[in-house]
């Protein structure tokens, strides 16, 4: 059952021979058609389940979903949440002498 309350295009009967009109309302049908599947359109819902989310935003697309530290966050293209850091360093070094 869809989430999404669409009106779905109407395509017309074909004519017995060739009707550049028909052709055209079959394009515009196809075009409204393409339209709605490629929005996403709104959503509610009031129970979810969400399984197996990275703990990062590591390869995903901006306004995806991901838990970090008991978090679910949501992908920011501004905003970094690392996998991990880890680093190491000297400086210099140091000589001590006694008298």
């Amino acid at each position: 059952m869809s989430s999404r309350s669409l009106v779905q295009p109407q395509f017309p009967l074909p004519p017995n021979a060739y009707d550049a009109a028909y052709m055209a309302e079959i394009v515009r049908s196809f075009s409204v058609f393409l339209q709605q599947v490629n929005n996403p359109g709104d959503s509610r819902a009031t129970t979810m389940t969400l399984t197996n989310l990275q703990s990062d935003d590591y390869n995903l697309e901006t306004g995806a979903l991901f838990e970090h530290e008991a978090y679910i966050k949501i992908t920011l293209g501004n905003v970094s949440n690392p996998r991990g850091s880890a680093g190491t360093g000297t400086v210099g070094s140091a000589t001590v002498t006694t008298s």
